[in-house]
């Protein structure tokens, strides 16, 4: 680069960093130009010459007065950082010793000339200087630079770039900077290695070894620097502590300082700082080392002769440059290590005392603060709001100290036995995090909260008592800080302590969403401390409890009071003090052990227990009678008060089950709270319910339910009380709809506690009767007589003659009523129905209906080993279940309902009732499905802000007096209620009854009528299989597959696949045929819809399903697509959870399996029992599920369940063959379609198929022509919906090509290596079978005769060759491990996959379009930048040991260990 080109470039550097005399003399043009030189200046062949021949330069001007040093060497280095990344491994040694030459150089240049002046553009490039040398030192150290650390930490006098020792003022210490920032960026790189691939793992650990062998040589510097600029701080500060008192002592103050004294003054804050500030920078390198170096850096103090925990130690009391929270940073990362329990205790017994001295200095630094502000000085940090930070800093690290070395404490002797200096360090520690807990911030004990829960999670350490003594302060603290804080307060500065909150909290979101987890984390704490200490618990729940209803039981201090009706609010005092009561109570009655509240027999070895726990059982019993004695006897007037009242009552549930004496005083509490009222200023009620009273109300049902959940055994002897009580309430008229529920749901949970079947079964249908009259009345069989019945019965009808009618406040009151009475008859028997089954399922039979069947008897594989897997008559049914004898009577109707409801749908009503501007509403999806498809989370749902209210007809939503927008909700509700009480009619077991076979044709002809199944919309249909068939295929009895599921699935299954089909052609093939629009029909073009419904026939359905059968009304453009398209990708993705849950794939039948191999596994161990299970104090007490979740004694169940597995798939995919055929059709179709959630479960559904049918040749075709083709198809065309799946895609491919092809099973799902089977000997052409090919949960079978069709199909793929796929099934068999043979058609579809590229039309960038190949799996070649080095790496320590080694060989060789030998010689 000759001196022109120089100049050239040093213009262009000057006008791009803008440092010229007068920048806005420079064009645009020479801008550009300027842009251009240096980009072009990048590829010039002697660019790296040039660029060290400018990082030697010591200064650089192109005008006069203007330094252009700075922004060339930024530039110099930027290239050369380049070069590093993509030509440094090419360097010959000479270059590379060059290279790293200029780098030095210019390290020294800046650490010997920088001065205060241009420290901030100093630092700019000091940084970028370390950044390179970091780049340089992870290729080269230690085999190609073994002086580097010499090179760099030695004195700038003795060509380094440390400081002098001993170090003097800090300013201008660039070169020091440069070291540390320089070690810490290596460091990040060489061992954070989940974000940081760029260096091989060979490389990392060379670099790491090298360090670790000269550490001693820059750690001591590290701490001496720290000791010397430490004590300049020191000096600093007494100094101006000095000045300031000196002022003092005269009466003067900092202004009136003379311009010497000032002088002298802002040199001593200017040395403070400086010094500070390199304190700071040693520490952000030292916690890079204390979180991934070996921890002998930071503890061997013998090693290096440094104390680094001393220093971190000491420096906690410094709060200059936050060097006090960096060094608790350091001290957090060493706390997260796997210490040695001799450190650990050192911590343990040093921190208290360390932070006491810090707690000593900063109260003097206060004090010397507020004398300096008292003379003008400012005071700069201090109080409990500046150390904040500082304050969770340290509450995260004490407690991670303790929740990451647990084990020390549970099995350390002297702690253990509550003896030695061990323990009294620990609780001297102990007592200081504890006496944290007490600031105002919940940060705080947010830090702590998870290290108390650990503690007393570990029953080792709760029986130590160490913890007793904090149980009191830990849950009053914890308790003040649930409750929430009024923001409000915060905001208007009348908070204690809001100067506090505000540091905390960013804002009142940020507030919230913290309440909102220290709640639900503080829950376990409360039950475990109840757990623990059942007495202490209870005395603070009780003191508690008292002195909030003397303080605020009468709404003291009755502030924030609403304007209007002068009722409390959310935000009043008493309200929240109450709120905050609530979680402590319920969670502290949740936690009692059992022995606290009633007598359990104690084995012998425990019985000196006996004393002690009765003691503690009769002070429990005392306070938390009088505890449900004051709740039950407060009566409050105010609303918000009652609401608060009914939440405590919920929580005594827990107590009740114990004692009930206040129960029933309890119950009719909340019973009077379910017709409360609204109660205004002047004592009158008000005509309306407020929303505050209905809040009241449906809590008080809420709880009503819970309570009966928990105690109906209690509630048995108030039965009849509690239905007449019941009646009164439900014929006054004043309920709400919900409130009727909730009665009929507390009602009929109570019922299934009663023993005698007869009086259980005799009071459901007494419950029930009013419900079973409205469906039995005229009115309601008009209605459902027929589709014009159900028009006129909801207004329809009436609003195509007068359009006022739907606006009229009569005639909507009247409709609404008999909608209300029926829907409510139908709710009502769906609620109670589903109590009964569930409380069946738990009785003591497990719910297996025959009576003389034993639940655990006989788990054979065969159907003759349980009788009751076939039909079971009511009769015998109800002897578990009250309610089944009431399906007789309610089926016809629900049978009507579901006929004339789907009817309504068919295309000639539609063609009707859309032609009209008001009628065809009814078709409209709801305001509420228009929220969901929206997918956002604004606050207030529908009706809040950004809510979709009024957006479906235009300007009205439910609320208003309307009828136009009830009428999608009133659809909605009947037919998802008729669908779950078809569901209800399954898991019963009614439907397969012999009492109900007269009715089963009449309901298969309604249920799978083929008009009603094509008229469905996809949201309807997505109900029905979710609700009905689902249930369908996991209750129906194995023996009656063929009889009650046959009928049923096989038209379900061909409509699925036909459904599908026109669903997704006009997206995946747009371009075929007609031309079908997919989107929303609306108010605007329903016009083109009319004329096709009334033509009907295939041009009807396709537009209709290629909607989704959506009509959105007057909804906008945006939201209306985002509706067609949740329903579109939902009703695959219920098809494919169905097919899961029916395949034992997922849901209840997947955990039985798993279960079955958790069992398998466990049985393998030698210490194996059946009560398996990890048992804590608060866990479940026996055995677990596979997911953790309490596993009952079920086995009868689950043998049972295990039979239909097996028996499902089996009928699934081989017995009847229109389900069969239909059924994998329509799963191999779904691999298709751009849904990455349905393709994904899907694949698992492949593998079962795979599994049970891969041996019948009837299926070849199907799976190795139609579904490998697909699923090539999808690999080798790299759609971006697939990114993320392209694995499970290939393993499908691995699956099929492995069965049908190369004789190879595999485990279930694909999994695990490919099992070679061997040649036939009778013929060498075919395999021999799998031993498992009739149990397909045990890995299936393969096709013995193998097929040519998946290797046809590879070789007509673009670029691949017949030689190709014969290398192909060579390596398959050859590398038969998952992993290798994914690697192996991954690496032959690839090449498909490049030369179908050069063929395509790349401008199809949608989601079907081909993903980037960033994206794309087949484009992935992860590789590290930075490669290992050929030379070997030999450290001093590895000659030593190498030494040591050989001498004890020689020592061996001599004899010196014959005497061992000798031991087992032979005479």
């Amino acid at each position: 680069m000759d001196e022109n080109q120089r100049q050239s470039l040093l213009r262009s550097i000057s006008i791009s960093s803008g440092v010229l005399a007068n920048p806005a003399a420079v064009s645009s043009q020479e801008r550009a130009g300027a842009y251009q030189n240096l980009e072009q200046f990048k590829l010039y062949p002697g660019r790296i010459p040039a660029c060290i021949e400018l990082l030697t330069g010591e200064q650089f001007c192109v005008e006069a007065g203007v330094d252009l040093t700075v922004p060339t060497k930024l530039y110099a280095l930027g290239v050369l950082q380049d070069f590093l990344k993509t030509g440094y491994a090419r360097c010959e040694a000479h270059d590379r010793l060059s290279l790293r030459g200029a780098v030095l150089t210019a390290a020294r240049q800046l650490a010997s000339t920088a001065s205060e002046q241009n420290s901030n553009n100093s630092r700019i490039l000091g940084n970028k200087i370390a950044s390179l040398l970091s780049d340089i030192v992870v290729r080269d150290f230690p085999q190609r630079w073994t002086t580097f650390v010499s090179d760099l930490y030695k004195p700038v006098s003795q060509g380094g770039i440390w400081c002098e020792a001993p170090s003097g003022p800090a300013m201008g210490m660039v070169g020091v900077k440069i070291g540390l920032e320089c070690l810490k960026l290596i460091t990040e790189d060489c061992t954070d290695s989940d974000f940081n691939a760029k260096i091989s793992t060979i490389r990392r650990n060379d670099v790491l070894i090298g360090f670790n062998e000269v550490s001693s040589q820059f750690l001591p510097l590290f701490f001496q620097l720290i000791s010397e600029q430490y004590a300049i701080v020191s000096a600093a500060k007494s100094s101006l502590h000095e000045m300031v008192s000196y002022l003092v002592s005269n009466g003067r103050s900092l202004p009136q300082m003379s311009p010497e004294e000032r002088s002298m003054y802002q040199a001593q804050i200017q040395r403070r700082d400086a010094a500070g500030q390199l304190v700071a920078d040693v520490l952000v390198t030292l916690e890079k080392m204390c979180q991934s170096m070996p921890l002998d850096w930071m503890l061997a103090v013998e090693r290096t002769g440094c104390d680094f925990v001393a220093a971190m130690l000491h420096l906690l009391r410094e709060d200059v440059a936050g060097i006090q929270e960096l060094a608790v940073a350091c001290l957090q990362q060493l706390a997260m290590r796997k210490l040695e329990f001799v450190d650990w205790m050192r911590f343990i017994a040093s921190l208290p005392s360390a932070i006491s001295e810090a707690n000593q200095v900063a109260t003097q630094q206060e004090s010397e603060r507020a004398a300096a502000v008292a003379v003008g000085a400012g005071g700069g940090s201090g109080g409990l709001t500046e150390q904040l930070s500082f304050h969770r800093g340290l509450s995260k690290m004490l407690s991670t100290l303790l929740s990451a070395h647990l084990a020390f404490i549970s099995t350390d002797k002297e702690i253990v036995s509550g003896q030695g200096q061990g323990f009294q360090h620990l609780s001297t520690y102990l007592h200081f995090l504890a006496e944290m807990l007490s600031h105002p911030s919940g940060r705080i004990c947010g830090e702590q909260l998870n290290t108390w829960i650990g503690m007393l999670r570990d029953p080792q350490i709760v029986r130590t008592k160490i913890l007793s003594p904090y149980m009191e302060q830990l849950l009053t603290s914890y308790m003040h800080h649930i409750r929430r804080v009024r923001w409000e307060d915060v905001d208007n500065q009348t908070h204690a302590f809001t100067s506090v909150m505000e540091a905390s909290f960013d804002d009142e979101e940020e507030y919230n969403l913290f309440h909102g987890e220290l709640r639900s984390k503080a829950s376990q704490l409360f039950k475990y401390i109840s757990n623990t200490e059942p007495k202490l618990a209870s005395t603070i729940i009780h003191a508690q409890i008292k002195m909030l209803l003397n303080s605020h039981g009468n709404g003291e201090p009755y502030d924030h009071l609403d304007p209007a009706t002068k009722q409390l609010t959310p935000q009043s005092e008493a309200v929240l003090a109450f709120e905050g009561l609530n979680q402590p109570l319920d969670n502290i009655l949740q936690g009692l052990p059992s022995w606290a509240l009633k007598e359990v027999a104690s084995r012998p070895v425990k019985q000196h227990l006996d004393a002690q726990r009765a003691q503690i059982r009769a002070s429990v019993r005392s306070l938390l009678s009088e505890i449900a004695n004051m709740i039950v006897s407060w009566n409050p007037t105010y609303i918000w008060l009652k609401f608060r009242r009914t939440t405590l009552l919920d929580a005594l549930k827990y107590y009740w089950a114990y004692d009930p004496s206040t129960l029933a005083s309890g119950v009719d509490a909340l019973l009077v709270y379910l017709i409360a009222e609204d109660e205004v200023s002047s004592g009158t009620f008000g005509s309306t319910l407020s929303g505050d009273v209905i809040g009241l109300r449906k809590k008080s049902g809420l709880t009503l339910v819970s309570v009966s959940k928990t105690v109906p055994h209690h509630l048995v002897p108030w039965l009849a009380q509690l239905s007449d009580r019941a009646k009164t309430l439900l014929s006054s008229g004043n309920l709400l709809p919900p409130n009727q529920m909730h009665l009929y749901e507390f009602l009929s949970c109570v019922a299934t506690a009663v023993e005698d079947t007869t009086a259980r079964a005799n009071f459901i249908s007494d419950v029930l009767s009013n419900a079973l009259n409205v469906l039995d009345s005229a009115e309601v069989k008009e209605t459902l007589s027929s589709v014009e019945g159900l028009i006129q019965s909801f207004g329809i009808a009436q609003a195509g003659t007068n359009p006022e009618s739907v606006r009229d406040p009569t005639n909507v009151k009247r409709i609404s009523a008999r909608f209300v009475s029926m829907f409510s008859a139908f709710n009502q028997l769906l609620s109670v129905g589903k109590r009964c089954s569930e409380a069946s399922r738990k009785r003591r039979n497990q719910g297996i209906p025959l009576q003389n069947v034993s639940p655990s008897a006989n788990f054979g594989d065969s159907p003759q080993n349980f009788p009751d897997e076939g039909p079971v008559s009511i009769s015998d049914i109800a002897v578990n279940d009250p309610f089944v004898p009431l399906w007789p009577r309610i089926l016809p109707t629900l049978m009507q309902a579901i006929d004339v409801t789907l009817r309504f749908w068919h295309p000639e009503y539609q063609a009707l009732l859309l032609s009209n501007p008001i009628q065809c509403y009814a078709y409209a999806i709801s305001d509420d499905e228009a929220y969901l498809a929206t997918k956002q989370d604004g606050k207030g749902g529908v009706f809040g802000e950004g809510g979709t209210a009024g957006s479906v007809v235009s300007g009205c939503d439910r609320r208003d007096v309307n009828l136009v927008p009830k009428w999608s909700g009133w659809f909605n509700e009947l037919r998802t209620t008729c669908f779950q009480m078809l569901g209800l009619l399954s898991a019963q077991r009614v439907l397969y009854a012999p009492e109900m076979s007269s009715l089963f044709p009449q309901l298969v002809s309604v249920i799978v009528d083929p008009t009603h199944l094509r008229a469905m919309e996809h949201r309807h249909f997505s109900q029905y299989l979710k609700q009905f068939v689902e249930l369908l295929l996991l209750t129906c009895p194995c023996t009656l597959y063929r009889s009650h599921l046959a009928p049923i699935l096989g038209p379900i299954f061909e409509h699925m696949q036909y459904r599908l089909k026109m669903t997704w052609s006009p997206i995946i093939s747009p371009n075929t045929g007609q031309s079908v629009s997919t989107g929303a029909l609306t108010s605007a073009n329903r016009a083109s819809a009319v004329a096709l419904a009334s033509s009907g026939g295939e041009s009807w359905f396709e537009q209709y399903y290629a909607r989704g059968g959506l009509f959105v009304g007057d909804l906008d453009s945006v939201t209306a697509e985002s509706a067609v398209e949740k329903v579109r990708v939902d009703l695959g993705r219920t098809i494919s959870d169905m097919m899961q849950v029916a395949l034992a794939l997922k849901g209840e039948w997947a955990l039985v399996l798993a279960n079955q191999a958790k069992q398998e596994q466990l049985a393998k161990r030698p210490d194996y029992t059946k009560s398996t299970g990890p048992i804590t104090r608060l866990s479940h007490d026996g055995p677990v599920n596979a997911d953790g979740t309490p596993r009952g004694n079920d086995a009868g169940v689950e043998a049972r369940k295990r039979l239909r597995i097996h028996e499902m798939c089996k009928f699934l995919l081989l017995d009847d063959e229109r389900v069969a055929g239909y059924l994998t059709l329509s799963i191999i179709q779904c691999l298709e379609y751009p849904d990455a959630y349905t393709c994904r479960r899907v694949t698992r559904i492949c593998h079962r198929i795979l599994e049970t049918v891969a041996w019948n040749q009837r299926y070849t075709v199907l799976l190795g022509n139609h579904m490998f083709t697909i699923a090539t198809k999808n690999i080798v065309a790299e759609p971006k919906w697939m990114v993320g799946i392209e694995w499970d895609m290939i393993n499908v491919l691995r699956d099929t090509y492995g069965r049908l092809c190369l004789g190879q099973t595999f485990l279930p799902g694909g999994q695990g290596p490919a099992m070679q089977q061997v040649r036939d000997p009778n013929n060498s052409n075919a395999y021999e079978q799998s031993k498992n090919a009739d149990k397909p949960l045990l890995g299936g079978g393969l096709l013995v005769n193998p097929s040519d069709g998946p290797r046809e199909i590879l070789a007509n793929l673009p670029g691949i060759t017949v030689d190709m796929v014969k290398e192909l099934d060579a390596s398959l068999v050859a590398k038969r491990s998952a992993k290798d043979q994914k690697d192996v058609l991954r690496d032959l579809l690839r090449v498909a996959a490049e030369n179908a590229k050069e063929s395509e039309d790349q401008l199809n960038t949608g989601i079907l379009g081909r993903a980037v190949a960033a994206e794309s799996l087949l484009n992935q070649k992860k590789s590290a930048s930075v490669q290992a080095l050929p030379e070997k790496l030999v450290t001093q320590s590895m000659i030593i040991k190498q030494q040591n080694s050989h001498k004890t060989d020689i020592l061996k060789a001599d004899g010196s260990t014959a005497s061992l030998g000798q031991l087992f010689s032979l005479s």
